[in-house]
């Protein structure tokens, strides 16, 4: 099965005898579930209720309800505290999630489904990535492959069509965007270049447009201090989301909301929320163009622009990507369930399943450039790259470093990111070798990365000038659980009662919204804080150097 674990809403896919996939709907005869949790109290335990009876209850309770965990992937410090005073982390709830679809699918097909392809953003990094696979794992599946969205939306539209040609595709999700360009020919998908923003989505509108509502309030009826009422916060997110689906077909609407101090009417318009948005938007529009630059092509050379993420329907959007491309959007391909589709036949491809897939592939890039930390000529501490951005995986690559001090051990942290600041990377691993004998200063060694399609990335060390191998080692994610502690955590969500409905919403809007603990508030969501890679050993070439 094939799975679009989604930001705001999920869907899941199989592939039928003929080859051809399809979504499974959901218990109530959705295709998309909500990616929201409820944890109700049961005699003291937490029972978590997954989807649409979820997501009725968030705006009743907010303290009970958790969504759009799909943002803290990867984040070693985000919990949510349930108010049994259980802590989960981010991997727990999408298990939870994960484990509600394939029961509710299972339920659907009338058999047991073990083998999954998960999907994720294209840059997503790679704490954030096996984050995602070890949901799936406490989950209790066996995740084939984790799966960038874009390329699968780009899978299942090009064995559908047989359409040849340069794909772009435009994913803005309820949480994250991504734009890839990919090349298809025959059963080929190449992907030549991909980027984007995780930390930009529909739930980024949805703020905007309540940032609007509350100044209106303000400024018109004397609403002073919205902001710290938690529950009126929640029932303005659900108003919010209606109203933004309602302005993706009218021109204007209006968002009536009763609280303690009164009934308030606040008439929103199209125009005034596509003014409020605009940097949002441009901000898509710059990594869309930084994209067709880092692929060597021009807007001539895209043949077919795809559009996948429910907030895709907002008419700001196809009217970008018309402006820029000069030509409509692909018509026809439903942004909530082309990823999942596409998710089904790499499951197909990867298990050899139903249908002949045999001839069906796909040449991926980096989303991430890979490196380690080093000093430059003036002693500082900066990230030196080893492998670039948008390389083909398997990808492999090297820097000859020198020891400025006698070493008796070497220490290689592997950064994510292709700043030179250390800052503005992340550490995703250390690797410690011991050295049988002590190296003088001055010392030549060659660290070589490699990188492959499962993104798990072996370090290799070798001291020249004799090439001689001194160790081997895979990176030790900093920022996921240890094995032990997956284990722990599918016991923890293998026992919970649940009254998992993976029920629908009332119907499917581009991004809602509801606070995500621990916060409680409205404020706007932030990047995630980054790790440093601490200051350590060795320096690459032109002037290689070492603490």
């Amino acid at each position: 099965m094939g799975i679009d674990l989604g930001t705001t809403y999920s869907a899941v896919a199989v592939v039928e005898a003929t080859g051809v996939p399809r979504v499974v709907n959901n218990g109530e005869g959705s295709a998309i579930t909500p990616s929201v949790v409820l944890f109700k109290n049961a005699k003291g335990k937490d029972e978590p209720v997954v989807g649409g009876a979820a997501k009725r209850q968030a705006g009743l309770r907010p303290d009970d309800v958790v969504q759009h965990v799909k943002r803290y992937m990867g984040d070693p410090s985000w919990r949510f505290d349930s108010s049994n005073d259980e802590s989960y982390r981010p991997e727990e709830v999408s298990a939870i999630i994960l484990r509600a679809l394939v029961r509710a699918a299972e339920a659907e097909l009338g058999e047991t489904i073990d083998d999954v392809v998960i999907t994720v953003p294209a840059y997503f990094d790679d704490s954030r990535r096996t984050a995602t696979r070890q949901a799936g794992e406490i989950a209790g599946l066996n995740v084939l492959r984790v799966l960038n969205e874009p390329t699968a939306a780009a899978l299942s539209y090009g064995l559908s069509s047989d359409d040849d040609g340069i794909v772009l595709v435009y994913d803005l999700g309820g949480g994250t965007f991504d734009v890839t360009i990919l090349g298809i020919e025959d059963s080929r998908f190449e992907v030549l270049a991909t980027d984007g923003d995780r930390n930009l989505g529909g739930l980024d509108w949805d703020n905007a447009l309540m940032k609007l509502v509350v100044d209106e309030l303000e400024a018109t009826h004397g609403v002073t201090d919205f902001w710290d009422d938690v529950d009126a916060v929640a029932l303005l997110r659900e108003k919010t989301e209606q109203a933004k689906r309602a302005l993706s077909a009218v021109e204007t609407t209006s968002i009536q909301l009763s609280l303690d101090i009164g009934h308030f009417s606040v008439d929103v318009t199209r125009e005034g929320f596509e003014a409020a948005t605009k940097s949002l938007l441009r901000r898509t529009q710059e990594l869309v163009e930084d994209t067709l630059d880092e692929s060597g092509l021009d807007w001539d050379d895209i043949d077919s622009v795809l559009l996948v993420g429910g907030s895709t329907r907002m008419p700001a959007v196809s009217a970008l990507l018309a402006r820029l491309s000069g030509a409509n959007p692909v018509e026809g391909v439903n942004p909530d369930e082309a990823v999942a589709l596409g998710a089904a036949i790499q499951a197909g491809i990867e298990t050899g399943g139903e249908g002949d897939l045999s001839d069906v592939v796909i040449e991926d890039v980096t989303s991430q450039a890979l490196g380690t930390v080093a000093q430059d000529d003036d002693g500082v501490d900066r990230n030196w790259v080893v492998i670039e951005r948008n390389t083909k995986v398997p990808a492999t690559g090297e820097q000859i470093l020198t020891t400025l001090s006698p070493r008796t051990e070497l220490h290689v942290w592997v950064t994510q990111g292709d700043d030179p600041d250390i800052d503005f990377t992340t550490e995703i691993g250390h690797g410690v070798f011991p050295l049988e004998e002590e190296w003088p200063t001055g010392t030549d060694f060659r660290v070589v990365y490699h990188y492959d399609i499962d993104q798990t990335v072996t370090v290799e060390v070798f001291r020249l000038p004799e090439d001689l191998l001194v160790g081997v080692f895979e990176i030790d994610r900093v920022a996921n659980l240890t094995e032990e502690a997956v284990e722990a955590a599918a016991a923890k969500v293998g026992a919970m009662g649940a009254d998992e409905a993976a029920a629908p919403a009332e119907s499917a809007p581009a991004a809602p919204s509801v606070p995500t603990k621990p916060s409680g508030l409205p404020t706007l969501p932030t990047a995630a804080s980054q790790s440093t890679a601490p200051a350590q050993t060795s320096a690459p070439a032109p002037r290689p150097s070492d603490r």
